[in-house]
């Protein structure tokens, strides 16, 4: 899942939580883009993201007010000698994984938390284990998750489509045509209609794939879930070697398979009505135009172009004629 800068800030407060190892009752944020949506002296509207990781720790967010970093004195002076006593150390280092500059900045964090302050004879970790951690709140059972929010329009097909991974998934079939609202995380996807769940899903990453519920569709348009490549082709060798070369071709002709599913059924479904000798002789003709399609299949039918024979005699004979000189003329 890849991570927008909001995202990355809420990452870094769900991280900080797990290694102090506790909630504190209120959390003090700057006012960036990624935390409020629209500043205001008295009631700064939150992002929905962050409000929902607030609300999954049970803590509540404090932004500072515009333009005054007094708010915030002690935590710019607390950046200030971490760049000194973490950052600085670190340039110059090569680290090969993430893993790696992570281990780096927690050993070095470590060693910053036992220094002893100038004029206290105590250090960060001291006054941490002695007097904020009984203050913090348990952490819930559950590691927070970025979410995702967007509104969706349910297909003719009961599925909602997330742009992001180009992936489908399947709403129940009453809900075709409503708005719903999906949230989803790295590992699932549910999706909501006037704030009820309607469905859930693991996430699927697959491009242009399906994630369906088979329950989610109608009782006649079921079958639809189980169509795949391996089933138009083995329908069509049934009816014949052109059918299954030119059913091969159009399940390729598309970015993705699932396009030419309709094509495909429709193409097999005219041997109820011709046969699967007739079908087999349009779609050789059809291959010979190089037009793979449903229509051209249609048409050939249609007009009877399968029954045409080829002429196989390639043969060519001169007319005899008085004014033709013949090949001695020329000797």
């Amino acid at each position: 899942m890849s991570f927008t800068k909001r995202e990355d800030f809420i990452g870094c407060i769900v991280g900080a939580l797990h290694f102090f190892g506790g909630v504190p009752r209120a959390i003090v944020t700057d006012n960036l883009k990624s935390a409020v949506t629209k500043s205001s002296k008295y009631e700064p509207i939150l992002n929905e993201s962050l409000l929902a990781m607030a609300t999954h720790y049970d803590t509540t967010i404090l932004p500072t007010r515009t333009y005054r970093p007094r708010d915030k004195a002690l935590v710019e002076n607390a950046v200030k000698i971490i760049y000194t006593r973490v950052f600085a150390p670190l340039n110059g280092n090569d680290y090969y994984t993430l893993s790696a500059l992570n281990e780096a900045v927690l050993e070095l964090t470590g060693k910053h938390n036992k220094i002893n302050f100038q004029a206290r004879d105590c250090s960060r970790l001291d006054l941490f284990t002695s007097l904020e951690q009984e203050e913090l709140l348990p952490l819930p059972t559950d590691k927070y998750q970025l979410r995702a929010y967007l509104m969706g329009t349910v297909y003719k097909t009961s599925h909602i489509h997330i742009n992001k991974d180009k992936h489908y998934y399947s709403v129940p079939y009453r809900y075709i045509g409503k708005k719903v609202r999906i949230i989803y995380t790295k590992d699932t996807v549910e999706i909501y209609y006037k704030q009820k769940r309607i469905a859930v899903h693991k996430r699927g990453l697959k491009r242009h794939g399906y994630t369906t519920d088979s329950e989610h569709m109608p009782s006649t348009h079921r079958y639809v879930a189980d169509w795949n490549p391996d089933t138009f082709l083995n329908w069509a060798e049934g009816i014949g070697g052109h059918c299954k070369t030119f059913i091969t071709l159009l399940l390729g002709k598309r970015q993705h398979p699932e396009q030419s599913y309709k094509s495909c059924a429709g193409v097999l479904g005219l041997a109820k009505k011709v046969g699967n000798e007739r079908l087999d002789n349009a779609c050789k003709r059809a291959l010979d135009y190089e037009r793979i399609n449903y229509q051209s299949v249609k048409s050939i039918l249609e007009k009877g172009l399968d029954f045409i024979q080829e002429d196989t005699n390639t043969e060519s004979t001169i007319p005899k004629h008085g004014n033709i000189r013949g090949g001695d003329y020329y000797k």
